[in-house]
């Protein structure tokens, strides 16, 4: 159920069209071109990790750990929006399809925008280094579960 909710999601939708068209792309590069033949390369491994976080990220969790992997996410977008002129600059014939792909990933980055406004802040961990902590929570608070008690029952006590 959870794997169908996913595969529905307009944004998991999108960074799998990201990725088919950044295979294609991969697919007309020409053979003798080792340069382009390596960018393409770092560009399909990005796109592959972009569906990956999202998953990742998807359904319930606490806020530190989605923020965690949508940065991973934005930062493997944005590389393949720049990872265009590269192609552009060797003289890639078909110019088109770079275009489309710059054109879906900024559908993507809206879709990705709101879906961050979804995160929960108040389910997390305090991220002790201090990066992916909810607003108003810094990484040297005090972790507020340190002072609840408790008590394994199904620890062996000492009058046992």
């Amino acid at each position: 159920m959870r794997k169908d909710k996913l595969q529905k999601m307009p944004l998991f939708k999108k960074a799998m069209e990201i990725l088919d068209l950044v295979d294609r792309i991969t697919d007309l590069v020409p053979a003798d071109n080792e340069y382009l033949k390596d960018i393409a390369d770092f560009m399909r491994a990005d796109a592959a990790q972009i569906p990956a976080k999202i998953a990742g990220a998807f359904g319930d969790g606490p806020y530190d750990l989605k923020m965690e992997n949508a940065t991973i996410i934005r930062k493997n977008a944005m590389q393949i929006y720049v990872q265009c002129n590269g192609f552009l600059m060797e003289d890639f014939k078909e110019k088109e399809y770079l275009q489309l792909l710059r054109k879906e990933i900024e559908e993507f980055r809206v879709l990705f925008a709101e879906w961050v406004k979804t995160f929960d802040p108040w389910d997390y961990y305090i991220d002790r280094w201090g990066l992916f902590n909810p607003p108003g929570v810094n990484y040297d608070d005090k972790d507020p579960d340190e002072d609840l008690p408790f008590n394994n029952p199904f620890e062996e006590g000492e009058d046992d």
